[in-house]
């Protein structure tokens, strides 16, 4: 099977997590949004876009036209994808849209379409937008997934590629995630919920492994972690005020979602003692963002750094101990201005490689990464980025 997956505006991590949990046959990236993959399975990607983090559409590859006469050709493929897809759907106005990936000249298909459909007793409503493309806001509002269909479009060498979206991000819910909880940190940084869902794929963590933020702050690393299905979690932070918030939280995420029972506990500890109330070889996983320094105010780098290292390196000791063979750590280090690193010794660790070295060499996805390997996320005029750390025991 063949599908495509839009990318989130970090192409290097969305594409790492993909290949994390999808495992594809092979893939193709067409450009820094559009990615092709084929599998050996089937795919849900209904289910799938809420298990990932960093994509924002997933589709199926419905067709592909050779370049070189495919303004003949395209109008009959798209009639037919919409005929087959509005056999699906209740009766009443049919909805279609395009989102053109490859700034193909499509002329005014889609009020020939329009007209075509009508010639066909198919009434219809055609969606545009001022960009080329739909976004997932555009998607969801006019019922596309629903009562319509997206086609997306994009160019393979010498071949046109349509594809039906089948799954769009869950924006609001994210969103709703990110600021609707009750217990938010402005002052000591936010983790995004769509990162901390990232992160925990690149865990490849069983559900039911002990999986520990010993980091926790806020909770939102578990937090995801609970709506992905992980049932064994443990929170840990010096601060009390950590937390409490981080029991607020997850208190109010149950409430909202109506979650499944989860093994969850939280404690206020120092992540240097972890070996002496945690048990040897018993942790699954270690996913978190520690702390990266101050966010405000001027920054004495070197002292920073310095502290930032011993304190990684300390921790990094402690989770070798108690994590089990095979298990991973994730965690981010920060990049102050995005050229000052951190560099913690990372003891007997293997360090993960997130993409093939023939990706990372690409122009779109080479500008993201650091000059050991890891992806780096962050926006421009951001003081603090995040390097994407992954080790293995």
């Amino acid at each position: 099977m063949k599908y495509f997956f839009i990318l989130g505006n970090n192409p290097a991590l969305s594409l790492a997590e993909i290949l994390s949990v999808v495992k594809p046959k092979s893939f193709v990236l067409l450009s820094e949004e559009f990615l092709i993959v084929e599998t050996q399975v089937v795919l849900n990607p209904t289910n799938l876009i809420d298990i990932l983090g960093g994509t924002i559409k997933i589709g199926l590859i419905k067709d592909e036209l050779v370049i070189s006469n495919y303004k003949n050709k395209i109008e009959a493929a798209v009639i037919q994808i919409i005929k087959n897809r509005q056999k699906e759907v209740a009766t009443g106005k049919f909805n279609f849209g395009f989102s053109n990936y490859s700034n193909l000249d499509l002329g005014h298909l889609g009020l020939q379409i329009k007209k075509n459909l009508l010639a066909l007793e198919i009434n219809s409503r055609f969606v545009v937008s001022r960009e080329n493309t739909l976004s997932s806001v555009i998607v969801e509002q006019n019922k596309l997934l629903r009562k319509g269909v997206e086609i997306v479009f994009a160019r393979q060498a010498d071949s046109i590629i349509l594809g039906e979206t089948l799954a769009v991000q869950p924006f609001k819910s994210l969103s709703y995630r990110d600021f609707g909880r009750p217990a938010r940190d402005d002052k000591s940084g936010m983790l995004p919920p769509k990162l901390a869902k990232i992160m925990i794929n690149l865990a490849e963590v069983k559900k039911e492994k002990l999986l520990v933020d010993p980091f926790c702050g806020s909770g939102t690393i578990l937090s995801e972690a609970i709506l992905m299905g992980y049932k064994n979690l443990y929170g840990l932070d010096l601060s009390v005020k950590a937390i409490d918030d981080s029991w607020k939280n997850i208190n109010w995420l149950r409430e909202q979602y109506q979650t499944e029972p989860v093994s969850i506990k939280f404690k206020v500890k120092n992540v240097l003692d972890l070996a002496k109330f945690i048990k040897i070889n018993s942790v699954g996983a270690f996913v978190s963002e520690p702390y990266l320094g101050p966010q405000r105010g001027k920054i004495e780098f070197k002292l920073v750094i310095k502290e930032l290292e011993y304190l990684y390196t300390k921790a990094l000791e402690q989770m070798y101990r108690v994590l089990e063979k095979g298990g991973r750590v994730v965690m981010v280090w920060p990049v102050f201005y995005g050229n000052k690193f951190v560099n913690p010794r990372i003891g007997e660790f293997r360090q993960i490689s997130l993409l093939p070295d023939n990706i990372k060499n690409e122009e779109v996805i080479k500008k993201q990464i650091s000059p050991r390997g890891n992806i780096i996320y962050g926006r421009a005029g951001q003081k603090v980025f995040r390097e994407v750390i992954v080790l293995e025991k």
